[in-house]
């Protein structure tokens, strides 16, 4: 599927668990982009998703940034690159 546009929804670990489907891992890909993924969606036979910097991820992805250690909504300004990063359009295989 695209990817899709939504607005951080509650910030728990509980709430991330349920989107991605079961445990979560976190990617820090730049200091203002984190990709967060299912653990174990290859092993659960999640589709394949996307790949970005030689990583496959399956499964939902949600992309955040970080303030301190809590997760948060992304800056405007990273939105346009990150969807096209989803879309497989930004060259970071």
């Amino acid at each position: 599927k695209p990817p899709v546009l939504e607005p951080l929804f509650e910030n728990t670990l509980e709430e991330f668990q349920k989107t991605v489907g079961g445990l979560i891992e976190t990617i820090t890909l730049a200091s203002d982009l984190i990709l967060i993924c299912n653990t174990e969606g290859r092993l659960l036979g999640l589709p394949h998703n996307l790949r970005v910097c030689g990583l496959d991820f399956c499964g939902t992805v949600v992309a955040v940034s970080a303030k301190g250690d809590e997760f948060c909504s992304l800056k405007a300004a990273t939105i346009p690159f990150v969807m096209d990063l989803l879309k497989g359009d930004v060259n970071g295989s």
